[in-house]
């Protein structure tokens, strides 16, 4: 894949600090400085340069988007819109038509949907390198291969495997619980057990998955809960890694992508909910009924696609509606961990991983 270019600090200033007359020596405030390993550039609102903990935060964040082109990519390529705004395949008609049965507009969400992680990459290497900070490249990594059906570029190297997905689809009961939240340390049932335990494609692997009927369209159920459990874990990290950047314009960044995130989510959580309930019949994957116990209900219905209004911060507050997690201690480990649960690296190298864990170590140790 050749992706296309496109395109806080404290509250309080530090300028403002240094400037305002506080009865400290200059020898204290530079020691100050010394003991938090960070220059009074680098922790000014402007500047050319980046704080040590924000560029190592800009740096997993861009890492994780190039990973979410390489698999938007492959989705588009068999069931998008082809063009030359997003670079790719040719399509493939049978993949397509399942994906339609969730939502007549799918190949133009999975085409949006590409076009925006490419483009979140692309700014956030940008501004990397315009502070002078290094950028990510995950090209050496790019060795998986992809599917061999009609429609998919057959001979690129991928990052992401689509093909033995373990889907965590827990995220669609998360969102409809109003008693519950995963910073509690509160588990939530999962809407599709069955995705949760096996190995599942989500695009077809090759022109033997076009058929029979219900087994090409349970690839396309599992794509369409994949792309809720993506996009559910970007709105939840970059809130929760905002926490942790000290420059005003990173927080701008990061609080400006992160919406978009939200977006993706809500589409995706909307299309979920049409999946129809079948059974795989070449592997038993089992798809229920979300309209029928133990789901449905006031809380489950399928219609519902705005997070029901739940517990924040303590139990004492009222209930209110919220990203879910939020909570910013090990988070881009966490969105890490996930990831490998999926599946979604299966046949990567040992180096990957440890490129990948050094990324999201260095983003975590950040302090705000």
């Amino acid at each position: 894949m050749e992706p296309r270019t496109n395109q806080t600090a404290h509250l309080t200033s530090r300028r403002t600090f240094l400037q305002g007359g506080l009865a400290l020596g200059a020898g204290a405030l530079g020691a100050g400085l010394l003991a938090n390993s960070e220059s009074p550039s680098a922790l000014a609102e402007g500047g050319n340069s980046l704080a040590k903990g924000d560029a190592s935060i800009l740096r997993f964040l861009a890492a994780v988007e190039i990973i979410e082109a390489d698999l938007w990519q492959q989705y588009n390529e068999l069931g998008g819109i082809q063009d030359k705004e997003v670079p790719g395949g040719s399509g493939n008609a049978a993949y397509t038509t399942a994906l339609e049965v969730l939502d007549e507009d799918m190949p133009q969400y999975i085409h949006d949907n590409t076009d925006d992680e490419i483009s979140h990459f692309k700014f956030l290497n940008a501004y990397l390198s315009s502070k002078g900070a290094e950028p990510v490249s995950l090209e050496r990594f790019r060795k998986l291969p992809g599917s061999q059906a009609n429609g998919a570029r057959k001979g690129v190297k991928r990052l992401t495997n689509l093909m033995e997905l373990t889907v965590d689809t827990s995220w669609y009961t998360r969102y409809r619980s109003s008693t519950k939240n995963p910073d509690f340390g509160d588990t939530f049932p999962q809407a599709v057990p069955g995705l949760s335990k096996g190995k599942f494609p989500a695009i077809p692997r090759n022109n033997g998955d076009l058929t029979p009927k219900k087994h090409i369209q349970a690839i396309a159920n599992t794509a369409g809960f994949h792309f809720g459990f993506i996009e559910q874990g970007g709105t939840s990290l970059y809130p929760s890694l905002a926490q942790r950047v000290r420059n005003k314009e990173v927080l701008r960044v990061l609080l400006s992508i992160g919406g978009t995130e939200t977006m993706h989510f809500q589409i995706w959580h909307d299309t979920a909910g049409n999946a129809p309930p079948l059974k795989d019949p070449t592997n038993g994957l089992v798809f229920p009924d979300l309209n029928a116990p133990p789901f449905g209900g006031q809380l489950f219905q399928t219609s519902l696609i705005m997070p029901e209004p739940t517990i924040f911060l303590s139990r004492k507050f009222p209930r209110v509606s919220i990203i879910r997690p939020t909570e910013t201690k090990g988070a881009a480990m966490g969105t890490l961990k996930a990831f490998i649960d999926d599946g979604l690296f299966r046949g990567q190298s040992k180096e990957f991983f440890a490129f990948m864990r050094k990324l999201a170590k260095e983003a975590d140790a950040a302090r705000p």
